[in-house]
């Protein structure tokens, strides 16, 4: 009798607890659940019912997905959005419709996720510049257009606030002055216009501005290197110009740099020494000028991609300093010299491209004690006669450019025990018989021995290339019939054999090669050229 007294006991304590925490909530208010119902009704579409328990006759703190209520009934948390996950699924779904201005009525709101919805349209409520309690604000990834609201402003409390991925338009106003506690803003692909807000310096508590994707001009504010929290800055694929500002070198807690596909000019400046937690700089398709500071060994990189821009001078021996870099990539420069020896000590290092500069040779041997998977020294005047014993040695190399490097002669066998995925030596100075050993490499996916002096028939053993993709034969002297085993391959999906002396009728194949493939060839006839003359 007593045990059964205590579990009568036990059970109605758990009922008072229960009663207690539901009775400190009050019924939602009647402003806030008028709200949230305009926004529902403003939805043409929800395939997935997000909205399906928001209903007149239900408590919306208590019994609508997606809401928050405080102890007083008003809403503090709206999350609706198009991709979440629970313990073992993950759901990608949309609305279609419009956000509801009576959205700025939840005064209390801290907290608003409509993200990744996809098919929300129009503008931003300027409405939502009344939610002044407002930590967070997700907006991202829909179809919404128009400016982003001066109303923001008032948006104080802000930590942060993500309106990317839309169709946004338009300057940004100045809204950004008493927004201190901001910490992350993403602006990201959008349609934005004019110049990066001078107020963007007073984000005092920022550690990540990504505003990359957009039509942003004039300069990068000087005053960056106020920013001293940023850990992520990526002002990539604008508009900017002008010169890449000494004062970035202050942030000295960026990861994260990158500016690319701009019209930015100037040198690289050696203030970059102070960015001494940076792994990631990519600063390629510019119009930089100058040497490559040597300063740049300073920095703990991982990836550095400088490509497409007007950077001239010798490689700094420093860069040996980044021992932690695993990705180096200097293409289409004008560097000049010859590869620092001191490279050699990137043992990280996978890939490496120094490709169309105008470095000189001999590539240091050293190179062969890293664990390469690219290297790629294409359009250098290296004159390396032939291709250098060492990189038989790279057991790890996947891809290798030598396009254009002064190779003479005919290709070395050692190759053939490569597992080469790429292989690259147009351009060059190549003769003699295209070896049939080359049908052992049976891990190729591109070969391109074009522009050279081969003058043998196409070996039939390229047949044996079953993942071939990519076979670039063009402007050699090949002669004979093109193998019907090797234009029938499963995977092929480039093949030019242009501007050689290969004769017969094209072999019937399942894929439609362009003409281009085939011209220059005076003997060949059939698909897709003329039809081949019948007796």
């Amino acid at each position: 009798m007593a045990f059964t007294s205590k579990m009568k006991f036990s059970s109605l304590l758990v009922l008072i607890c229960f009663a207690t925490i539901f009775l400190s909530i009050e019924a939602c208010h009647e402003t806030d659940k008028a709200a949230l119902l305009d926004f529902k009704s403003k939805i043409n579409q929800d395939p997935t019912k997000l909205l399906q328990t928001w209903n007149q006759s239900t408590d919306c703190c208590t019994q609508w997905e997606g809401v928050a209520c405080d102890s007083n009934g008003r809403v503090v948390n709206l999350t609706r959005p198009g991709l979440f996950s629970t313990d073992d699924s993950i759901f990608d779904t949309f609305m279609n419709g419009t956000i509801s201005p009576s959205l700025g009525n939840l005064e209390f709101l801290e907290f608003l996720d409509l993200s990744n919805l996809k098919q929300l349209t129009g503008s931003i409520p300027s409405e939502l510049g009344k939610l002044s309690h407002l930590t967070a604000l997700f907006i991202d990834t829909n179809q919404l257009s128009g400016p982003i609201p001066a109303s923001f402003q008032n948006l104080t409390k802000l930590i942060r606030l993500y309106v990317s991925d839309n169709l946004l338009s338009g300057s940004v106003p100045s809204i950004f002055q008493h927004m201190s506690s901001l910490s992350e803003l993403g602006l990201f692909n959008n349609q934005l216009s004019g110049g990066i807000p001078s107020s963007v310096s007073q984000l005092v508590s920022l550690t990540k501005l990504d505003i990359h994707g957009n039509r942003f001009s004039g300069g990068i504010p000087s005053t960056i290197g106020s920013l001293k929290k940023l850990i992520t800055l990526d002002l990539s694929e604008n508009q900017l110009t002008g010169s890449i500002p000494q004062s970035i070198g202050e942030l000295s807690k960026l990861n994260l740099l990158y500016l690319y596909q701009n019209r930015l000019s100037g040198s690289i400046p050696s203030s970059i020494s102070g960015l001494t937690s940076l792994q990631f700089m990519r600063l390629s398709d510019n119009k930089l000028t100058g040497s490559l500071p040597s300063s740049i060994g300073k920095i703990p990189l991982r990836r550095l991609i400088l490509e497409n821009n007007l950077l001239a001078g010798e490689l700094p021996a420093s860069l040996g300093n980044l021992t932690d870099l695993n990705s180096m990539y200097l293409k289409n420069n004008r560097f000049t010299g010859k590869i620092p020896s001191s490279l050699s000590n990137l043992v990280n290092l996978l890939d490496l491209d120094l490709s169309r500069n105008g470095l000189s040779g001999p590539i240091p041997s050293q190179l062969a004690t890293l664990n390469l998977q690219i290297l790629d020294l294409s359009f250098n005047p290296l004159n390396l006669v032939s291709i250098p014993t060492w990189i038989s040695n790279v057991n790890t190399l996947q891809r290798l450019y030598l396009a254009r490097t002064g190779i003479t002669g005919e290709l070395p066998q050692w190759l053939s025990g490569m597992s080469l995925t790429y292989l690259d030596v147009s351009s060059n100075m190549l003769a003699g018989d295209l070896p049939t050993w080359l049908g052992n490499m049976t891990s190729l996916y591109s070969l391109n021995v074009s522009t050279n002096g081969f003058h043998s028939s196409i070996p039939a053993g390229l047949e044996n290339l079953s993942g071939l993709g990519e076979l670039d034969l063009h402007m050699n002297n090949f002669t004979g019939s093109i193998p019907s085993g090797v234009i029938n391959l499963a995977n092929l999906e480039i093949f030019d054999v242009s501007k050689n002396k290969l004769t017969g009728e094209i072999p019937v194949h399942g894929k439609a090669f362009p003409a281009s493939s085939f011209e220059g060839n005076s003997g060949l006839c059939g698909s897709p050229l003329s039809p081949c003359k019948t007796a």
